[in-house]
């Protein structure tokens, strides 16, 4: 397969084969998350994520205008898929504390890639991060996701309001994350399923 995406002279609405396609797109930010996970943020090149998505650098360089825009169209498909594979999850009727669990499953299997991705919800934190906004905006669809789906995470139990269930949830997942790599032989999906059903609230139909 050739990896040139050269535009004719003059010519900047059309670019060949290699048109700027929401598939290509989707090729490259596929191959970033990858390049990500994999090596970090700091230590993912553009070059890696060209060669891994079969393009050339500057052929990446005219669907993407930084390393920036990449994570952030990475870190958005993550959501997606994550958000997706819950979707099959609960459509298979697994129980709503197991869901959770289920879709870290594959995710905390590979050691190197939580330590990644924590280390970018790290350097987030600091305002001026790229991906800050980010994760401010993610607390938000979350809290809109659990309120709307079957995870039953809304309304006030116990002087909790939904947001701070929600809250508690991303530090518990995040803290969770962590105590793996501390201790792989501790099993983190059990106290992730305790501590969804004791948050979750029954809905009355």
């Amino acid at each position: 397969m050739t990896t040139t995406d050269s535009a004719p002279t003059g010519s900047r609405g059309r670019r060949g084969p290699y048109a700027s396609t929401p598939a290509r797109r989707a090729q490259i930010v596929r191959a970033a998350l990858a390049s990500f996970a994999e090596h970090g943020y700091e230590r993912a090149s553009l070059r890696d994520i060209a060669a891994r998505a079969e393009v050339t650098h500057a052929a990446l360089l005219r669907h993407f205008d930084s390393k920036d825009e990449l994570l952030l169209a990475a870190l958005a498909l993550r959501d997606a898929d994550d958000e997706e594979l819950a979707r099959r999850i609960m459509a298979s009727e697994v129980p709503p504390e197991r869901v959770l669990s289920s879709v870290f499953e594959e995710e905390f299997a590979h050691p190197e890639r939580q330590r990644n991705w924590l280390a970018i919800t790290v350097a987030a934190t600091n305002p001026e991060h790229p991906a800050h906004d980010f994760f401010i905006a993610r607390r938000a669809r979350m809290r809109e996701h659990f309120s709307t789906s079957t995870l039953g995470i809304d309304g006030t139990t116990q002087s909790l309001t939904a947001d701070d269930k929600v809250t508690m949830l991303l530090a518990m997942m995040d803290g969770l994350r962590i105590q793996a790599l501390l201790d792989p032989s501790r099993d983190v999906f059990r106290l992730l399923e305790t501590f969804m059903r004791s948050i979750t609230s029954t809905r009355s139909e």
